[in-house]
């Protein structure tokens, strides 16, 4: 095998040099160091971004590696949106607690990352699986990266508890395909599959395991807990970019590896997909603490994702991608400022706090709103396009019913996401949060989701660059 064959693995390559680079800086700057570090991600990110925005199509180790134009447009989707997430965490990371372990933070994120970048692009199961726990591990860590405050510790536990039974469930059936199949690549795997008993039970296996990574009914319990105990800033990266992962590479390997039991897997996904929309709307009613109602929001913006993976062509496949990026915006502009106001309001995460919010920080509750209002998919912005998009991709599918109750439930989003907003600007509140002022690196990703989320839907260049894009 040439070793030459590594060099077309551009973006990993280049985003494993950046980890390099960082762990070293971490290591040299005096600390606390925390604002140097975060110059220096912030900047390497960038570059990350322009050396890898072109889409490529490379192969390496056999067909292990495969970057498709489309892997390559998401690596950079995942990247911007770690960048964001990056700049919401200038706060958080100047505390006295915080600083001191801000180097720590910057490689345990962009490890997950790499893990995901392998996830996207893998051609072998193994390779797969390799990138599937680059991007848990050192999550569970970031979970638990505030084990003195709150409940961090406890929903660290929880999450890796929890993956390590689903990542156990999923090699389990890993095994059961290489048994009936005798290899690991999709490639191979897809000429030979036949839809016996044994490879159902391994597909089911495997779709638990992912189910997991995206929150998907009944797999999702972990998911409140641990938003809730987590770091703000890190339930902001694992809600958005370790999702969008995840709903690409399952939505791939759907495609690839068992597109002959295609009718088994659309069933099982009509039914999961309607439970997890309505369950997780359900139990988002109730919630007052803004972490766990974003919890089971997310848990709800999973199933709509999934409706584009049941529409199994490339429209679903850029309306996927066409949702991950709009959803990216608008909710971590939900999170930015969730974040800002925990920052500056001792740790406050509940709903009666944003009572009359408007009066006193009027900026943060527009962005608030119009973030809401894109994931609850209201005209003109661009969650109500992602979701047209997702709909009409499953109908063409064939799944009219399924896309009927997704809608349905729509309206039931739509009355909790206002919840909030009357909150901001309706509920009376006789000691409102006091005026104050966030961070300029806060303000900026504040201002660059609040664009994602008004261009994104007048833009339909990007919606035709995507369809473009999965038809090579």
């Amino acid at each position: 095998m040439d070793i030459s064959a590594i060099f077309s693995m551009q973006a990993e390559i280049s985003l494993a040099i950046i980890l390099i680079v960082i762990l070293l800086a971490d290591l040299i700057l005096k600390a606390p160091n925390h604002k140097a570090l975060q110059t220096l991600s912030c900047g390497l990110l960038i570059v990350q971004i322009v050396l890898n925005i072109v889409p490529t199509t490379a192969e390496a180790f056999g067909g292990m590696y495969q970057s498709t134009p489309m892997a390559s447009v998401v690596k950079t989707i995942l990247t911007t949106g770690t960048l964001l997430v990056f700049l919401q965490a200038d706060t958080w990371l100047s505390r006295k607690d915080t600083r001191f372990k801000a180097g720590e933070f910057y490689l345990l994120t962009l490890s997950t990352l790499l893990g995901m970048y392998y996830m996207v692009s893998a051609g072998n199961f193994l390779l797969f699986y390799v990138g599937l726990e680059l991007a848990s591990i050192p999550m569970a860590c970031l979970v638990a990266f505030d084990r003195f405050r709150h409940h961090s510790a406890e929903a660290g536990a929880k999450f890796i508890l929890n993956a390590m039974f689903s990542s156990g469930l999923m090699l389990y059936g890993l095994s059961l395909i290489y048994g009936t199949c005798g290899t690991m690549y999709f490639d191979d795997i897809v000429t030979v599959i036949s839809g016996t008993p044994l490879q159902i039970m391994a597909m089911v296996f495997f779709f638990a395991g992912l189910g997991f990574k995206l929150s998907l009914v009944p797999f999702h319990m972990w998911t409140p807990d641990t938003y809730q105990g987590a770091p703000t800033t890190v339930s902001a990266y694992l809600s958005v970019i370790s999702k969008g992962a995840a709903a690409f590479a399952l939505m791939s390997i759907l495609l690839k590896v068992f597109a002959p039991m295609a009718d088994s897997w659309e069933l099982m996904l009509s039914i999961v997909v309607v439970l997890t929309i309505t369950i997780a709307n359900i139990f988002a009613i109730l919630q007052k603490d803004l972490k766990r109602f974003m919890a089971y929001s997310s848990i709800s913006q999973a199933g709509y994702i999934m409706l584009a993976v049941m529409g199994a062509s490339a429209q679903g496949m850029a309306s996927l991608v066409y949702y991950v990026v709009v959803y990216i915006v608008a909710n971590l502009a939900v999170f930015g400022v969730i974040n800002t106001i925990e920052q500056h309001n001792n740790g406050t995460v509940d709903r009666d706090a944003y009572n009359g919010l408007y009066k006193t920080n009027p900026k943060l509750s527009f962005v608030m709103t119009l973030a809401l209002f894109s994931l609850a998919g209201i005209p003109p912005f661009a969650g109500f396009f992602s979701k047209f998009f997702v709909f009409a991709s499953a109908f063409h599918g064939g799944h009219w019913l399924v896309v009927f109750l997704a809608l349905v439930n729509t309206i039931i989003s739509l009355y909790y996401y206002l919840l909030i907003v009357k909150a901001m600007y309706i509920t009376p509140n006789d000691n409102p949060l006091p005026t104050f002022k966030s961070s300029a690196l806060t303000r900026a990703s504040l201002f660059i989701c609040l664009l994602g989320v008004i261009l994104l839907g007048i833009c339909s260049t990007v919606y035709q660059m995507l369809s473009n894009t999965a038809l090579m």
